[in-house]
Order: C-alpha cells, then structure tokens, then sequence
C-alpha cells in the first residue's frame, strides 16, 4: 500500500512537474513572439536594401529631432543658450592663447606638432560653436 502510495504521488509530482514546464515554456513563446512583434525593424531591412527604408529612417530622425527640441525649449532659453555659446566662445579663445603662449621655440617637432593640433582642434571648436549660435539665431 506505501509503495502505491509512493508510486501515485511521484506520479503526480511528475505530471505537475511536467505541466509546470509545459506552462512556462508557452508563456515564454508568447513573450518572445509579443517582443518580436513589438520590435522595430532594422534601419536597412527595406525591401530595396538601405534605400528601401529611406523613408522611415528620415521619420525617425526627424522624430529624433522634434524631441531634442521640445527638451532644449530654444525660444524660451535663446538668450541663456547664447550667452553660453559666447562665454565658451571665449574659454576657448583664452586657451587658444594659453597653447601659443607656452610653445616652446626650443622644443622638438613632436611637441610643436602635439601644440599645433590642439591649436587646430580649439580652432575647429571655435567655429562648430559660430555654426551653433547660426542655429540657435535661426530658431
């Protein structure tokens, strides 16, 4: 009778064991297939490769876009937003200023080339932030 007893409730054990896995596996079926569905496309998985979803790649960045500029408030801030293009517009001037003051004339070329290029790069900088206020103007 024990043995029966046994033999009944490893019975049972397994088949809610079973039944268990069998749940589990549907509902992460369904998951996957729910996330699958929901997922968005790959940029290039058009039909006509990378020009086949032209279209959707340019809603999404202008999306992209629209958001950026409801979070930045540029009418509101125009003029916070200037007076930080004109300040760092400066910083940079001054450093620019700073790496031709401590040129070495005695150094090697490797460090005259090593100043030049952050010359170059602070110049650079210099004239994405001019192409920012243009913007920041423009809105």
């Amino acid at each position: 009778m024990n043995k029966d007893l046994l033999k009944i409730g490893t019975i049972l054990l397994v088949g809610v064991f079973v039944i268990y896995v069998i749940i589990n596996t549907f509902n992460l079926k369904s998951v996957i297939r729910e996330g699958l569905e929901n997922a968005t496309p790959p940029v290039s998985s058009g039909t006509n490769g990378e020009a086949g979803s032209a279209a959707n790649y340019a809603d999404t960045i202008k999306a992209t876009t629209v958001q950026l500029q409801d979070s930045l408030l540029i009418s509101k801030y125009r003029a916070d937003y200037e007076n930080v293009i004109i300040n760092m517009d400066d910083y940079l001037s001054i450093s620019m200023l700073k790496v031709v003051l401590n040129m070495d004339p005695a150094a090697d070329e490797k460090t005259h080339a090593t100043s030049l290029a952050l010359l170059n790069t602070l110049s650079n900088a210099k004239k994405a932030l001019n192409e920012t206020m243009a913007f920041v103007d423009k809105q």
